[in-house]
C-alpha cells in the first residue's frame, strides 16, 4: 500500500568549483572554499590547483588535486583539471580565482539568480572598491541582474551544462584566457544561450592587481593575435545590456 504522505525525492543538484590559487602569495583560497562549502542548496565539489613551491595550507590540502611549482597559464590548467571529471555530473561549473571576497551565502544566492534568469554563462558583478579592468562589470546599484553580451574571464564566472559543448575545453590559443570573453558572446548567440551579470551578489576583487604576476604586454599581444583569427565582438558591441532585471 502506497503511503500518500511520501513525496518524490528531489534531485540533488551538483556544482563543480574549479579554482586556482597562488600558494606562494597572499591569497583568500581558504575563505573562498569555506564559503562555497557552506551551500545549503547545492552539492558542492571543489577541485583546486596550487601554483607555487609552498605546500597547501591544511584547510586546502583535501581540495587540492594538482600542484605545480612553476607558472602555467591559467586556462591550460583549467582544461587539464576539467578533462579529469565527468562534467555532465554537474549542473554548473564555477571557475574561481583566489583573490576575491565572497559575501555570506554567495553560492546559493548567486546560482538562484543565474538559474532564474537562465544565464548559461554568467558572473557576479564587482564591488565598487574592486580592481576593475572593464567598468561594464562594476555593480549597478538597484538591479538584480542584467542580460548582457559580455561576461569576463575572471575572477569568477559560471557555466551551465547547456554551454559545456560550446565553451569547453577552453580555447588554448589564448592560454591565459584573454579574449575569450569577446568570443563567447558570438558562440552564445549562435547557440541561443543567455549571458549575464548578477549585480545583487557582487564580489570584491581588491587583494591583488589583476596583472601583478604576469607579463601584460605578452598576454595582450597573444590576445590580439587570438582575436584576429576568431569571430568576436568589438568592445563597443560587447559592453551592451540587452535587458535589466529589478
Amino acid at each position: 500500500m502506497k503511503d500518500s504522505n511520501l513525496q518524490p525525492l528531489q534531485k540533488v543538484l551538483r556544482v563543480l568549483i574549479a579554482g586556482i590559487y597562488l600558494a606562494d602569495k597572499e591569497n583568500l583560497a581558504v575563505d573562498i572554499s569555506r564559503e562555497f562549502s557552506g551551500s545549503k542548496d547545492w552539492e558542492v565539489e571543489q577541485q583546486w590547483i596550487s601554483l607555487g613551491k609552498n605546500q597547501p595550507k591544511p584547510e586546502m590540502a583535501p581540495l587540492t588535486v594538482q600542484r605545480f611549482e612553476m607558472h602555467v597559464p591559467k586556462f591550460l590548467l583549467l582544461n587539464q583539471l576539467l578533462k579529469t571529471v565527468n562534467l555532465y555530473d554537474f549542473e554548473y561549473v564555477i571557475i574561481s580565482d583566489d583573490d576575491i571576497v565572497l559575501p555570506p551565502g554567495f553560492l546559493d544566492s548567486y546560482l538562484a539568480r543565474v538559474s532564474h534568469h537562465d544565464f548559461a554563462i554568467a558572473q557576479p558583478a564587482r564591488t565598487h572598491d574592486s580592481y576593475i579592468d572593464h567598468p561594464f562589470v562594476e555593480q549597478l546599484d538597484g538591479i538584480d541582474a542584467r542580460w548582457t553580451r559580455f561576461v569576463e574571464i575572471g575572477p569568477l564566472f559560471s557555466l551551465h551544462r547547456s554551454a559545456f559543448d560550446y565553451i569547453l575545453p577552453f580555447d588554448e590559443a589564448s592560454p591565459m584566457g584573454w579574449g575569450n570573453d569577446f568570443v563567447w558572446p558570438v558562440l552564445a548567440e549562435k547557440h541561443s544561450l543567455k549571458m549575464g551579470i548578477v549585480d545583487a551578489v557582487p564580489v570584491a576583487h581588491s587583494l591583488r592587481k589583476p596583472v601583478a604576476y604576469y607579463d601584460h604586454a605578452s598576454a595582450a599581444k597573444t590576445m590580439s593575435d587570438y582575436l584576429s583569427r576568431r569571430p568576436h565582438l568589438p568592445k563597443k558591441d560587447a559592453f551592451f545590456i540587452l535587458e535589466s532585471y529589478a
